[in-house]
């Protein structure tokens, strides 16, 4: 197989569900397609909406001693939690950050999907999964994480794309280039001079900021004075260039 590598999903972590799925939805005019079931197990509860064909996830916790608790009570809920990219060969790319020093943090395996997730200690800013779905080749295709219906939910009239994802660090070219590593993707320099990973269908961008976290997340929207209008009315907290929530800064771009 063609070697590949997209991003598939970003994963939030918030206190709870609601009232941040409803606000998003309404804001961005998008639906949710999936609320996994399985991730009970782990004390969490979930949801799936896509954004294009990206999925956007937000997980919370339902019960103590969490993962995502923990992340939410060592962040002050600041910061996305998982970026999840979809690949030719996720054991192999799991290897190759093995060489890295880049230990592996869980492997999910459920056909057709298979899933390896780095430690986010190694990673470093947020958690890395790499996966791969046997036989979806098609981009609109089965993803099991996301239901049996997911693509059936997409909608761009008013939310078009998520076009980048942001990460802080004390030393973001450092950064940058430990993500580039483990992704093997080389490190370019954006127009302003800030150093990027670029995808087929997302920039991952590397900022300047007091710790390492995934702060920000960009979409292309059709008109961004309504989805900021929206957000006002939803009582989100807005920005100069959108909105915050879940953890991250949502920045709109037409």
């Amino acid at each position: 197989m063609t070697p590949f590598l997209r991003l598939r999903q970003i994963c939030l972590v918030a206190d709870a569900i609601e009232p941040a799925a409803s606000q998003l939805a309404a804001m961005m005019g998008l639906t949710v397609c999936y609320r996994d079931p399985h991730v009970g197990k782990y004390g969490l509860e979930n949801l799936l909406i896509p954004v294009d064909t990206t999925l956007l996830e937000i997980v919370a916790p339902i019960q103590p001693g969490t993962a995502a608790g923990r992340f939410l009570e060592k962040t002050g809920g600041r910061g996305g939690y998982m970026a999840i990219f979809c690949c030719d060969d996720p054991d192999a790319r799991g290897r190759h950050a093995a060489s890295l020093g880049v230990r592996t943090a869980n492997v999910i395996d459920h056909a057709p999907y298979h899933g390896v997730q780095l430690h986010p200690r190694d990673c470093r800013a947020a958690f890395i999964e790499l996966n791969h779905t046997e036989g979806s080749d098609n981009i609109r295709g089965p993803y099991p994480p996301a239901g049996p219906d997911w693509d059936k939910a997409i909608r761009t009239d008013t939310t078009q794309a998520l076009t980048a994802v942001e990460m802080q660090s004390p030393d973001p070219a450092d950064l940058a280039a430990h993500w580039g590593r483990i992704l093997e993707l080389p490190v370019r320099k954006g127009a302003d001079g800030v150093s990027e990973l670029q995808l087929p269908n997302a920039t991952l961008r590397f900022v300047q900021g007091g710790s390492e976290a995934m702060m920000a997340l960009t979409f292309k929207v059709t008109d961004v004075d309504k989805v900021r209008e929206a957000a006002k009315a939803q009582g989100v907290t807005c920005t100069a260039d959108g909105f915050n929530l879940a953890g991250v800064n949502f920045k709109l771009t037409t």
